[in-house]
């Protein structure tokens, strides 16, 4: 079971103990809330290349040069 280290700040004295049930739902939840945020952006910045290099080909079908698509895309 995954651990936890309190301090106690007045005193400096550190105490290494199991996380109580409570505490391991929340630790789990959070790493899901985290690895959802992750996979979304993920997702996102998939898109956005997708979107871009779909753009880039319908400017290039219609004859312009690299450097013309790059000073568009500015």
């Amino acid at each position: 079971m995954p651990t936890v280290i309190e301090v106690d700040c007045s005193t400096g004295i550190s105490t290494e103990r199991e996380m109580t049930a409570a505490e391991l739902t929340a630790h789990q939840e959070m790493q899901a809330q985290a690895e959802a945020r992750r996979q979304e952006e993920e997702a996102a910045a998939t898109a956005a290349a997708e979107a871009k290099a779909s753009a880039e080909a319908k400017l290039t079908a219609l004859g312009l040069t690299a450097e013309e698509i790059a000073a568009l895309s500015k």
